[in-house]
């Protein structure tokens, strides 16, 4: 009885915060919208000049890139350099050169893709234009890519988006629960509850509970966005999806809560964000961990979202059920028990029981 009426108080007060609610609904909403508008906007096709390029070579750039055939190769040169035009294409010594500015790595692989997806297209037309080559048997291998999961159009943001749901699910709860739970010390209430015969367990489970349905809340508005807003598909359970998104959650709720026990001020809790939240957009999967050194993989298994992302990726784009995801999930409930025990615990400096 005591820890519901923790978790009451602790709803009514939420639900009269205006900035809390939107930290926790309008914020992630937002933020991944501006992340899926930035990583589905890539160059198409990038500006390019050519220079004494052959008429067939410079019909198949054409049909990659937005060129413009060009004598002058200096003033082709200093657009390039002022970022006027992605790069320069020309032919010399029967060799194709093709100049980029350089410090813009989105510009230049979009160059190279083209002017490769082009010169293939030339060569293939040349060596099918010329009949001696064809009865010397000369001809160019084809290649077929097939995807056991996914597709040629799966976008970046396609890639990333079940990782960017964990981590920003995690993220602004972490600050939610911490900044509220610091908020509830400052203020004197926690003393106030302290003081009361209530057990220490029972007040660490109500605030669970006032934040947890808020949070649960949360959860399902971001994933119902990300798929319905954002067209992201889930290969998988959207329930399971929806079950780790929650104990994600539940252990970022924990964290918070508990980290906030050893912060005096606001500015004391967002230190902790280098230390604790920081790393774990690191490890989540968006970097590849396979040639870190060994210490870099065992540094990675201790922070909650690593599991939480590999448990995304695998029911979102492989398609994982729970025979597969069980290990991450458990992990997420262990994770989630353990910061409960550790709560209780670390309010042992304002009362015993």
């Amino acid at each position: 009885m005591n820890t519901f009426s923790v978790a009451k108080r602790v709803t009514k007060q939420i639900l009269g915060d205006r900035r809390s609610l939107a930290l926790l609904f309008v914020a992630p909403i937002f933020v991944l919208y501006l992340l899926s508008i930035m990583l589905n906007s890539g160059i198409d096709k990038p500006n390019l000049e050519g220079i004494n390029l052959p008429q067939t070579l410079m019909e198949s750039l054409k049909n990659e890139t937005n060129i413009v055939e060009v004598q002058d190769e200096n003033k082709a040169l200093d657009r390039v350099k002022n970022n006027v035009i992605d790069g320069l294409v020309k032919f010399e010594n029967d060799k194709i050169i093709v100049t980029v500015e350089g410090s813009d790595m989105a510009a230049s692989n979009s160059v190279k893709k083209a002017v490769s997806k082009a010169f293939n297209e030339y060569m293939h037309t040349s060596i099918a234009s010329n009949p001696m080559l064809k009865q010397l048997g000369f001809r160019m291998i084809d290649s077929e890519y097939n995807y056991i999961n996914g597709s040629e159009n799966m976008t970046t943001f396609d890639t990333v988006a079940p990782l960017m749901m964990g981590f920003f699910i995690f993220f602004f709860v972490f600050l939610m629960a911490g900044v509220s739970f610091l908020r509830e010390r400052i203020s004197g209430t926690l003393d106030r509850l302290m003081a009361t015969p209530i057990k220490r367990i029972e007040i660490v489970l109500g605030y669970f509970l006032g934040f947890g349905i808020f949070v649960m809340f949360q959860t399902l508005v971001i994933q119902l966005f990300m798929v319905y807003g954002l067209g992201i598909t889930i290969k998988g359970s959207p329930i399971l999806v929806l079950l780790v998104n929650v104990l994600l959650a539940a252990g970022s709720l924990t964290l918070g809560t508990l980290l906030s026990a050893f912060a005096k001020n606001e500015f004391q809790l967002f230190q902790f964000i280098p230390i604790v939240i920081v790393p774990q957009i690191l490890f989540c999967g968006l970097f590849p961990l396979r040639e870190t050194p060994i210490w870099v993989n065992v540094l990675s298994k201790i922070f909650p979202l690593t599991y939480g992302a590999d448990a995304l990726k695998g029911i979102v784009l492989r398609g994982y059920g729970l025979s597969k995801a069980y290990m991450d999930i458990l992990i997420l409930f262990g994770y989630a028990l353990l910061f409960i025990v550790l709560n209780s615990l670390a309010l042992k400096k304002y009362r015993r029981l």
